[in-house]
């Protein structure tokens, strides 16, 4: 249940250091966790008629080799772990010869689009992670 998607680092994403800025970091991982979604059947049109919104309350990420311009990346997300209302995704982030960039594990809560309080994991979603433990 792993999802891939590669992308090249642009000029754009360069900061004063000549490297990836950091905070780009962050939007890798959140383009593949979108895509990650998709791929499952789960845009965000089905969650929200499922009555569920999911919103990240906490990224732990580790910066652990520099990106520069023209370097391939893989960005590569799966399941971890659930709760009843809560899941986390790991994430990795690597270069064209495998190289480790940056690794992630990102944490989101389930939430009720209309009172914005949490709600339990749709069944079917839930059922993309491990058991909970």
């Amino acid at each position: 249940m792993e999802v891939v998607l590669e992308t090249v680092v642009r000029c754009t994403e360069i900061d004063v250091n000549g490297h990836v800025n950091d905070a780009k970091y962050v939007e890798y991982l959140e383009w593949d966790r979108e895509e990650w979604y998709d791929r499952h059947g789960f845009p965000y049109d089905r969650l929200l008629g499922l009555g569920a919104v999911n919103v990240v309350v906490n990224i732990n990420l580790n910066l652990r080799q520099a990106c520069h311009q023209g370097d391939l990346l893989q960005i590569i997300t799966w399941p971890e772990r659930r709760g009843r209302t809560s899941f986390a995704l790991g994430q990795r982030i690597e270069k064209d010869d495998g190289t480790v960039a940056a690794d992630a594990v990102v944490t989101l809560v389930t939430i009720d689009p209309t009172t914005r309080q949490g709600r339990p994991l749709p069944e079917e979603f839930a059922r993309l992670f491990p058991s909970s433990t």
